[in-house]
């Protein structure tokens, strides 16, 4: 054999080593970072969160937690969960922020930004509760029990006379309030366009109607046009409103709508309270 078949060979079988080298690299690595898990354990976690068993009257949890407004961790959790209700983070020493949000949209929010927790149209608007704290880990393992408190203020309109013939769908489109908040404050955070739909059918009677949002402040006034939709999405009949609302409160606005609207309506004194709402306020139309 020649010394050139000899430089060869050797040559190949460098080659041939550097690649297996560099295969059992790239394995190891990718062995490695598959077995880095997102959130910590039950045995590894270093911070545990809990909701109450009494305040899950929600359907979606969020559980985020943030680093100087930067998002570090979130943990997402839909009431079919086995675990749901608690959380668990593996988190390097230092001082954080944790947001815990329960309520029951057809998704999550947007929760890059702490400042601005937005919800969407296409998501719909729901009962919304928020714990905010900032939180220093360790390397010892904690539990935190949290409580949600609600943040949103809600109208409940209230439709007495039958639903007519060719009417199929209710929508109210609302301005004053927000779609976002700020987590530090519960507070709403941008001027939103709000808008629910409900299917309804003819000859349905006192029907009710939800309409959730964020005020900017502890009170507010939301402007409401309430139409009533045929199958084409051509208005039958709308009118016009102006409510005042306020955070952790109900306000009931009830009259017969497909009737002639009344020039105003009053403010009639609370009868009657739901506990886990603060108070409730009654409107006619």
């Amino acid at each position: 054999m020649t010394n050139y078949q000899l430089s060869t060979i050797n040559c190949q079988l460098s080659k041939l080593t550097f690649l297996l080298a560099l295969l059992l690299f790239f394995s190891c690595t990718k062995a490695t970072l598959e077995e880095q898990p997102d959130n910590g354990t039950a045995n590894n976690a270093n911070l545990v969160v809990r909701i109450a068993k009494n305040q899950l009257t929600a359907t979606r949890l969020n559980f985020v937690v943030y680093d100087e407004g930067t998002r570090v961790k979130q943990i997402n959790q839909q009431s079919s969960a086995a675990d749901f209700g608690s959380a668990v983070f593996q988190l390097e020493p230092g001082t954080y922020r944790l947001v815990v949000l329960a309520h029951s949209s057809n998704g999550n929010p947007t929760l890059t930004d702490p400042s601005k927790i937005q919800f969407k149209n296409n998501q719909g608007f729901t009962d919304t509760f928020l714990y905010d704290t900032t939180i220093t880990v360790g390397e010892e393992s904690q539990t935190l029990n949290v409580t949600p408190n609600r943040i949103v203020a809600l109208c409940r309109f209230v439709i007495n006379d039958a639903i007519p013939e060719g009417v199929t769908q209710m929508q109210f489109y609302y301005t004053g309030g927000s779609g976002a908040f700020n987590a530090t404050t519960g507070l709403g955070c941008v001027n939103s366009k709000q808008q629910m739909k409900f299917d309804v059918s003819a000859g349905q009677e006192h029907t009710i109607y939800d309409l959730y949002t964020f005020l900017h402040q502890q009170e507010g006034t939301i402007k409401l046009i309430a139409s009533a939709l045929d199958a084409a999405g051509e208005t039958q009949c709308a009118w016009e409103f102006a409510i005042p609302l306020a955070q952790n409160q109900i306000t009931w606005t009830t009259g017969n709508f497909f009737a002639d609207q009344p020039d105003d309506w009053t403010i009639i004194p609370t009868t009657a309270i739901d506990h886990s709402w603060a108070s409730h306020q009654y409107l006619e139309y």
